[in-house]
């Protein structure tokens, strides 16, 4: 609900401040903890020099950025498509370093590739964690540079000169 000058309501401003903890802190401790993962009793100076680790975590982070960017760069060079005149490259790259934050279905492929129970499996449930906390540091050195940007994308989807309620981005002409 909005306010009678058009200001957002305590609902809107409560939901705009909470829904990035829940989405950015919240939903991925529960997915972790809903997964089963646990490190108790590994040793994980043994599990980090074991090529099983290193290889799922470079697969997990490179093979992501390599699938999403790569694809992407595919697309726009031999079709007519083309990024939004306003995303970069650079946004695109963030995009794809985040992608390999996902450690749910990746920790149900090392199950299923080595099999429960086996000795690669705490190096798997190491690699996974370990790629994807270095996707997410990647990823946000990459967009936290973006933010300014996104920022002025964001004033200028919302600037409304006319006051009739709708942003007057969505009211221009086609050239």
């Amino acid at each position: 609900l909005r306010g009678r000058d058009g200001a957002p309501g305590l609902a809107e401003r409560l939901e705009h401040r909470w829904r990035p903890v829940s989405a950015g802190l919240a939903v991925p401790v529960f997915a972790f903890f809903a997964a089963g993962v646990t490190l108790v009793g590994v040793d994980l100076g043994g599990v980090l020099g074991n090529p099983v680790v290193l290889a799922v975590a470079a697969g997990l982070v490179l093979g992501k950025v390599i699938g999403v960017f790569g694809s992407t760069y595919l697309l726009a060079r031999f079709t007519r498509a083309e990024l939004d005149e306003e995303i970069t490259w650079a946004d695109l790259l963030g995009l794809a370093l985040l992608a390999g934050i996902g450690f749910t279905v990746s920790l149900l492929i090392g199950e299923l590739a080595f099999g429960a129970g086996s000795p690669e499996e705490d190096g798997v449930k190491v690699a996974v964690l370990l790629a994807s906390l270095t996707s997410a540091l990647l990823a946000s050195v990459v967009l936290v540079r973006r933010n300014r940007a996104y920022r002025r994308i964001s004033e200028r989807e919302s600037r409304d000169a006319d006051g009739d309620g709708i942003p007057d981005v969505y009211q221009e002409r086609p050239a």
